[in-house]
Formats: structure tokens, sequence, C-alpha cells
């Protein structure tokens, strides 16, 4: 009897201890700089802190910024199957040999972003199924980064960010991907997983060729990571921004800025003339 006493209060202990720590995730306590800066109202936008080069160490950072926040796993497994032939599985299983028996362990990679322009990867990897989860989903929050859209088909002109500027290309191990701006419509004519990146990065229209090992999906993810980040660090002149409609983010692009300018500036003309008129009437 005194055992099973100890046993309820043990698991009472338990989910007294689950529910502190939900109230603690609620009630968020920042301890970095940039969370502090967040939580006073500082920085309003995640692209004060990406422009800036400020480091994201929080995971509550990305989740008070950016409400709309989407998240997905990527299918980097594969079950077993006749010649290799298994279903394709969200976890990668590995095992180590001991004398006790198999130690298996589970690795997944999960994408965040909010489809203007932000986005993350993460890789996980634990002993359990939902531990590899929730950290591959808290290294994408903490790798998040920018990309630029626009419209660099050389078939469309439509001046929407659908799709990518230029061509970028990326390469992990013996896996390289080149990604092609497409005319409005196309789609993403890219591999499954690479489809899943571009579309919650906000890019609706692509072409890609991969070449080496492109079967090795996680080297294939890392190489388009890698391709997506160069789309920031390509220096452009405001001829290309307009040209291309590049957007660094949600608002608005160069084109339709400049667009506004050149009213403005047409009524100020048009306003100067009015007043010349009255002056020489007047005269």
């Amino acid at each position: 009897m005194a055992k099973k006493k100890f046993n309820k209060e043990d698991e009472s202990g338990e989910t007294s201890e689950r529910r502190h720590h939900t109230d603690r995730s609620e009630a968020w306590n920042p301890k970095t700089e940039v969370g502090k800066k967040v939580l006073s109202g500082e920085f309003n936008s995640i692209h004060d802190i990406l422009d800036n080069s400020y480091p994201v160490m929080e995971a509550e950072i990305v989740d008070s910024l950016i409400p709309e926040l989407e998240s997905d796993l990527l299918l980097i497994g594969q079950a077993k199957g006749k010649f290799g032939g298994g279903k394709r599985r969200v976890f990668r299983q590995t095992q180590k040999k001991t004398r006790e028996g198999n130690k298996p362990r589970f690795a997944t990679m999960a994408i965040v972003g909010d489809k203007h322009g932000v986005i993350g990867l993460g890789y996980g990897k634990s002993k359990e199924t939902v531990p590899a989860r929730e950290k591959a989903v808290r290294n994408a929050k903490y790798n998040v980064f920018k990309i630029r859209r626009g419209c660099g088909s050389w078939e469309c002109g439509c001046g929407e960010p659908h799709s990518l500027p230029f061509t970028v290309e990326g390469k992990c191990g013996s896996s390289i991907i080149k990604l092609i701006p497409a005319p409005k419509g196309t789609g993403l004519r890219v591999d499954k997983e690479v489809a899943k990146i571009l579309a919650i990065a906000g890019i609706k229209d692509a072409w890609s060729r991969t070449y080496g090992q492109s079967r090795t999906k996680i080297n294939l993810i890392m190489a388009t990571e890698k391709a997506l980040k160069k789309l920031m660090m390509v220096k452009l002149q405001d001829v290309h921004y307009e040209r291309l409609s590049v957007s660094d983010g949600p608002g608005k692009t160069l084109r339709d800025e400049f667009k506004e300018i050149s009213e403005v500036v047409v009524e100020v003309k048009e306003d100067g003339r009015k007043k010349s008129k009255e002056t020489a009437s007047e005269e």
C-alpha cells in the first residue's frame, strides 16, 4: 500500500510540474538582449532583427514576431521495403550495436516560414520521435533568414514577386541544385521536398536542375538552403530592383514605390504650374 501511495504522489507531482512548465512557456521570460527588446516592443518585426544580423537564440522571439508562422516536416527517411522500395518517412532511423542490443535513434528535419520571404530549416536527433521533432522545429526557428523574391524570368514581366529574381546554385556534398526563375503559372517544377521549402518561403513558380547524388535528401535540402541564402548575398542596384520586381519582405516592391514617388512628383509639378499661372494672371 505504501508503494501505491508513493506512486500516486509521484504521478501527481509530475502533472503539477508539467502544468507549471506550460505556465512558464505562456509567460515568457526572455534571457537574451534581443528577447528583452522584443518583449519591450523595441523590435516590432522579424526584419528588424535579421537586417541588423542579430542572433535569434530563443524560439519565442519568432513565435511572438510571426504569429502566422507555418511549419512542416521533410521526408528524409525511408521505411524498410523490398529492394529498397520502402515508403518515405519523416524520421530517419539509425541503430547502434551494443551488448544490450540495438539502440535506435531518430533524426528529422523541419522547416518554418511565413510565406513572405522568411524561412528557417532545422535538424533534430533524439532517442525518441517526439523530442527529435520538437528539437528540429526549435532549431529551425533559431536559423531563420530572409530571401529575395522577384520576377526574374525573361518570359514574364508581371511585376509581382512570385518567383526568384535570378538563378542561384547551392552545393552540399555531391548534391548540386540550381534554382531557376519561371514565368507566372508554371508552378514549382522541382523535387517534392524542395517544393515544400520554396512554398513556405513564398515562391510560387520555379524550375530546378540537380546534379550528383540528388537522392540523398539531407544533402539536397542543405544545398537548397545554401542556394536560397545566396539570394541576399548578391549586390543589386536600384535598376535591378525595379526591373526584376525584387521584394525583401511582405511589403511593396521597389517598382510600386517608384510609381508612388513618380505620382507624387507629377502632383507637385502640376501644383507648381497652377501656382505660377495664378501669379502670372494676378500680375
